[in-house]
């Protein structure tokens, strides 16, 4: 008998399985996807209401942002029992923080980790945090500087920035050093040693531009470490390792340390838009407002309120 010819193979579309799909889908994917028709795409692309980018005159959509919008989308969102807050160290921000989790207990996740400000929206661009806090600059060009921070990542059309406070900026100094010394030419003598914070900080940034007054850079400083959070470089002072460090006068004041003023900062809260409205986040913008914390900031020194939870900057449709 003669060998029978093998059947063709059934195409995966007409055996019932759905082909894989890219990581990058287009208009008319998405539109299958979600089954919905693809002018809807584009008018949810439109109001940055999807997460999706713009490339060369093509809209593309990471499916695994598509898959997280869609749950977050969900019944209000399954992840409204959680808040993730990376980027600035803010000494006050902390406290927050932990009270709200220690409020919260087991019925939701509310953590900060002090990553610094690039890496903080890093964090946000690729989902791993709700809320990014950043401090780019002086307060006079922070409605220039951020804005132009934030664009810097594609998704930023999908994201928002809200006031937490101004604070102070400078030199956390050692109570070793003499005051005749408290100031910045002074403290870039050799003799001085310094923890500098790590690229894409904002401290670091602040610093650069204060050390530019002078004609000076970072090299030219007696680098001894490099501190991944301000509270890290406040203690490297406090134990001795330096003598001086870029970061805001709470870090010193908690310390016990002197400080030196530079000037003052604006400390923003980027995150996506329904985020905003998360219940967490709410609760988190009320923590720094009763009398409690607030008295904690005067008492920490260098903080300004006035425009607490303000909307500064929305990214335009």
């Amino acid at each position: 008998m003669a060998n029978k010819k093998p059947d063709a193979p059934v195409p995966l579309r007409e055996r019932g399985a759905k082909p894989s799909l890219p990581r990058f889908l287009s208009v008319r994917q998405v539109a299958d996807y979600l089954q919905i028709n693809e002018k809807k795409v584009y008018a949810l692309a439109s109001e940055g209401r999807i997460p999706g980018t713009k490339i060369t005159g093509k809209w593309l959509f990471p499916r695994e942002l598509i898959d997280q919008w869609l749950t977050e989308s969900s019944h209000g969102g399954v992840l409204t029992d959680r808040l993730v807050v990376a980027g600035s160290d803010d000494p006050l921000l902390n406290r927050v923080i932990s009270r709200l989790a220690e409020e919260t207990q087991s019925h939701a996740l509310v953590s900060y980790t002090p990553t610094g400000t690039r890496l903080g929206l890093s964090l946000l661009a690729a989902g791993r945090c709700d809320v990014a806090a950043i401090h780019w600059g002086p307060v006079e060009e922070s409605h220039l500087r951020h804005p132009a921070l934030i664009s810097q990542f594609a998704e930023h059309q999908q994201w928002v920035m809200v006031r937490a406070f101004l604070r102070e900026q400078g030199l956390i100094v050692s109570t070793k050093v003499p005051e005749k010394d408290h100031n910045v030419k002074a403290l870039t003598a050799q003799r001085f040693r310094w923890a500098l914070r790590q690229e894409g900080a904002g401290s670091m940034r602040f610093l650069d531009e204060a050390l530019a007054k002078h004609k000076l850079k970072a090299s030219d400083v007696n680098t001894v470490t490099t501190a991944r959070s301000e509270r890290e470089a406040a203690a490297a002072i406090a134990m001795g390792e330096a003598d001086v460090a870029p970061g805001c006068h709470a870090a010193a004041t908690e310390a016990g340390l002197s400080f030196v003023s530079s000037g003052w900062e604006a400390f923003d809260l980027v995150l996506y838009r329904a985020i905003f409205f998360r219940t967490l986040f709410q609760k988190m913008l009320d923590r720094f407002k009763d009398i409690d914390t607030q008295s904690v900031g005067v008492a920490l020194d260098g903080y300004e309120f006035e425009d607490l939870g303000k909307l500064v900057w929305a990214a335009q449709s």
